[in-house]
């Protein structure tokens, strides 16, 4: 009689675990939901396998609770699901749900900074409708221990805050990515870089500040070097920059800044106005991108003293006091027809 039993129970062990495995396979297969958006389902830190597997199916990602579940115990015991934010495309297959999960392999949304921003700009960009991120953005830019080895004199991080397109999951602390924009800038201006500002005898903060001049005077990347090799050789001279946008950022550090400069602007006290001051200014106007930093450590081979812009976005560069008059005319002349 014994023997009968054991003879039953492996003959119902043979049929059914192929059977169960057989269903289980199926089951894990078989796409669930229904229409093409993602849905993004959040997975909260400390949540159990219960929790995570029922959120699921409560989204109608997946049809039925009880095969994740028998999977989890079965095949993946020692596997714990990542907390964070899941983007899933149904129709969707639980298995891969699961896979998923267990990777990490969180929702990433692009950021991106473009170039040429102040800080307190990236701040109401990035913190658009959300006044505590930007708040929570602009106490993280005071952080200067992110960047004070490099730079002992800054107070704050303009011109660190590299402007690239970062993927971050959607709710990164504002910090967060204020370290990783810090991180970009140290990882992009590299060994090469740094020799070379010393060869020039100029810090990372002399670099950084030139470039930040380059990128407000121009948006053509061709033209950069040649911006650089005016303000270099009036620096080498001793004569003054004569910089326009540094004025409208000293006037944007007052809240005073009304999207174009006056006459009278010129003469603003500030020691950022490059016409009052020779030199450059006490620290960048903005955070520049890696062509305008490369410009500032690479000039053009060229003795220009002074350009203007021409009306076509382009600018007409000059060696004399009178080639630069000349040009000048011409662009009034231009902007009155």
């Amino acid at each position: 009689m014994f023997l009968k039993s054991i003879k039953a129970a492996l003959l119902a062990a043979v049929v059914l675990v192929p059977a169960l495995t057989g269903w289980l396979a199926r089951e894990l297969a078989g796409p669930a939901g229904r229409g093409s958006d993602a849905v993004l389902f959040e997975v909260e830190k400390g949540t159990s396998a219960r929790g995570v597997i029922d959120g699921l199916r409560e989204r109608g990602l997946v049809r039925s609770a009880l095969p994740l579940r028998l999977a989890c115990r079965l095949f993946y015991p020692e596997k714990s699901f990542k907390a964070g934010e899941y983007r899933f495309s149904p129709p969707l297959r639980p298995k891969d749900a699961l896979f998923q999960i267990f990777g990490g392999r969180i929702h990433l949304q692009p950021v991106t900074v473009p170039e040429g921003l102040t800080g307190q700009e990236i701040a109401e960009l990035l913190g658009a409708g959300d006044p505590e991120g930007s708040a929570a953005f602009r106490r993280a830019f005071l952080d200067v221990g992110l960047i004070s080895d490099w730079d002992p004199r800054a107070k704050d991080l303009e011109g660190y805050l590299f402007p690239d397109t970062y993927h971050l999951p959607r709710k990164t602390p504002e910090a967060d990515l204020v370290a990783a924009m810090v991180a970009e800038f140290r990882e992009v201006f590299d060994e090469g870089r740094r020799r070379r500002a010393t060869e020039l005898g100029m810090s990372v903060r002399d670099v950084v500040t030139l470039a930040s001049l380059i990128e407000k005077e121009t948006a053509l990347a061709e033209e950069r070097p040649l911006v650089s090799a005016v303000f270099h050789n009036r620096m080498r001279i001793g004569m003054k920059l004569d910089c326009d946008p540094t004025i409208a950022y000293a006037l944007k550090l007052e809240g005073r800044y009304a999207g174009r400069l006056l006459l009278r602007d010129l003469r603003f006290p500030s020691p950022y106005n490059t016409y009052m001051r020779a030199g450059l200014p006490p620290g960048p106007i903005c955070n520049p991108g890696k062509t305008s930093i490369d410009a500032a450590l690479h000039p053009a081979p060229e003795n220009y003293l002074y350009f203007v812009a021409q009306g076509d976005g382009r600018h007409r560069f000059s060696r004399t006091l009178g080639e630069h008059l000349d040009a000048v005319r011409k662009y009034r002349a231009l902007k009155n027809n």
